[in-house]
């Protein structure tokens, strides 16, 4: 009995498993990113300042420090996660430019694996950085969104 019941839990484990790989290989990662457990993300942050300074980037999480990466205009830092179980995952930067120094959350599960969020998913989450706003790209081809700096 215990056999068959082995048999049957991986039958079934090997069906979600082949479930799981086709859905994520068709090319739309947006629609099943923010269903799956543990969702891959990748992160691009792209300095695009109009005064064409150096962007000071520092980003981390309750795990982890990203260090601090110094971009020169039209530079790029990128890193890569998974969301976590609780989809609660978030990444806090400071940005910092002569003169100014700001805060935002550039990954926020609720805001950016959240099937239900007004922004759309990301799995590939690419930020420009400006002095007013940061500002996400939108994949599907519409224009980029930006947002506040956090206060």
């Amino acid at each position: 009995m215990a056999s068959s019941t082995n048999n049957h839990f991986t039958s079934v484990l090997l069906s979600f498993l082949f479930i799981l790989k086709k859905l994520s290989s068709l090319g739309n990662h947006s629609s099943i990113d923010g269903i799956l457990l543990f969702s891959p993300k990748h992160v691009v942050i792209y300095n695009t300042l109009t005064s064409r300074a150096t962007l000071v980037v520092h980003c981390v999480n309750k795990e982890k420090d990203l260090g601090i990466q110094k971009l020169p205009i039209g530079a790029s830092f990128d890193f890569r996660f998974r969301v976590n179980l609780r989809k609660t995952t978030t990444y806090n930067c400071t940005f910092e430019w002569p003169g100014s120094k700001e805060k935002f959350d550039i990954f926020r599960a609720d805001r950016d694996d959240n099937e239900t969020s007004p922004i759309g998913i990301c799995r590939e989450c690419i930020w420009y950085i400006y002095e007013p706003a940061p500002c996400r790209e939108k994949r599907d081809g519409g224009h980029s969104i930006c947002f506040t700096w956090d206060r």
